[in-house]
């Protein structure tokens, strides 16, 4: 059984360190608001702040918090792992 440490890994049943997590539920509430009352990053996470038109990679990264804009309002339009 999968847990998670207190610093946001993963954890298995043993307790071996896994991949950090991107806590994406810790950044919903930004949702429907302007880009710029985004807090400035913990050194911890990794996040990428993208207009909803611009391109992006394709990759998924599970450790990787993605934000997504509007480009003509700077409104959050949403936030997930990716």
């Amino acid at each position: 059984v999968a847990a998670l440490a207190d610093d946001g890994r993963r954890t298995g049943a043993a307790g071996a360190a896994g991949p950090k997590v991107c806590r994406a539920e810790n950044y919903q509430r930004f949702i429907g608001r302007n880009r710029s009352e985004l807090p400035t990053m913990p050194a911890d996470e990794s996040w990428r702040v993208l207009c909803s038109t611009c391109a992006a990679t394709m990759d998924y990264r599970e450790d990787r918090l993605t934000i997504a804009y509007d480009t003509a309002t700077n409104i959050i339009q949403s936030a997930r792992c990716g």
